[in-house]
């Protein structure tokens, strides 16, 4: 019985046109014409098998997982072949022996339902072996020497491309990220502005009976130095005057302080009190990661990715990998001001 949504030559012509685009251009137009052709045989193939084959008893998806393996592994040995400095006549009977292991080790890994990784880790140990055995026999045949051996053993242009998609990531992650920067400092601005505004409400409200705004800044001064340590709190007192300092020694030892300060003037004197005091925060990743993950406590994640919704896959991805607890690898400069763009955001 034929497989529902599984048309294996359109699939094989799909593989084959790919395949042109991504041929090294550097080579001849007979390897490029090889790499091609080799690939779509053995995709055409492969799909034909699975489709006729009504005992496997397998989906379109696991169909096309198949075929789509062959294709990748078809591709990038392909390659291994033309760079190898075996002579052409013997790459044919090479890529037959790889396709068919690929077949029989995808075909079986799907009959006992093996997760989709652990088949591909199988599949490349496969093709890495049969590779290798055949290049062993060509020498111990006398075909090759064992420079030629060498040569081909060492060629792997799947672990190539792997390599260069690395170091373009790495790229764009070192990349300027202005974009960003300036998105979270305006909106740390904007947050600033309304502070401000709402300050401003509050001292045109306050009466003689209430609190002044110096007073409450100093009570806030006060509230932070209980938890300093002394020769920070010794710090702050050399840098306010002698008024005030015997004002915050007074607040202090008040039993309610905490009641009568203002939120959004407490957050002005930590701002200010940045001016005498470091920041000595080590940029680290558990600083980032620990960062964003008081920020996932406090908000949820639909929030958070609303926040990022118009930002790069690199940026979204590394929002969510560390929401799950994991860091994605960015370079720890960049990782901190996402982090910030994130707090400032919501």
């Amino acid at each position: 019985m034929a497989i529902d949504g599984f048309d294996y030559k359109e699939f094989a012509q799909s593989m084959a046109e790919q395949a042109k685009e991504l041929v090294p251009k550097d080579l001849p137009q007979e390897d490029q014409d090889y790499i091609v052709n080799t690939l779509g045989n053995f995709t055409m193939l492969a799909g034909e098998a699975v489709y006729n084959d009504e005992s496997l008893k397998i989906t379109a998806d696991q169909a096309i997982f198949i075929t789509q393996v062959i294709a990748e592994w078809s591709f990038h040995k392909s390659i291994d072949l033309i760079h190898s400095g075996i002579d052409r006549m013997y790459w044919d009977t090479i890529m037959q022996k790889i396709a068919f292991t690929i077949f029989e080790v995808a075909k079986q890994g799907i009959i006992r339902n093996i997760q989709q990784d652990q088949l591909l880790q199988a599949i490349e140990h496969h093709v890495v072996k049969v590779y290798k055995k055949c290049i062993e026999d060509l020498e111990k045949r006398g075909v090759i020497d064992e420079e030629v051996k060498e040569q081909a053993e060492n060629q792997s242009n799947i672990d190539d491309m792997a390599k260069q998609a690395a170091e373009e990531q790495i790229k764009q992650q070192e990349a300027p990220l202005e974009d960003i920067d300036n998105k979270r400092r305006e909106a740390q601005k904007r947050r600033e502005d309304e502070r401000k505004r709402r300050r401003i409400e509050k001292e045109k409200e306050a009466t003689a009976g209430a609190l002044t705004v110096r007073q409450m800044r100093l009570m806030s001064l006060a509230l932070v130095m209980r938890i300093l340590t002394p020769d920070k709190t010794n710090l702050l007192m050399n840098n306010i005057d002698d008024g005030d300092r015997q004002l915050v020694k007074s607040y202090m030892g008040m039993a309610n302080l905490e009641s009568q300060i203002d939120g959004d003037i407490l957050l002005d004197c930590l701002k200010d009190m940045r001016n005498f005091i470091p920041n000595r925060r080590k940029l680290s990743q558990e600083n980032v990661m620990g960062d964003l993950l008081r920020l996932y406590r406090k908000n949820s994640r639909d929030k958070i990715e609303k926040v990022i919704k118009n930002e790069r896959p690199l940026v979204k991805r590394f929002i969510s990998q560390a929401y799950d607890g994991e860091y994605s690898g960015l370079p720890l400069k960049v990782a901190d001001i996402v982090a910030q763009y994130v707090e400032d955001s919501i």
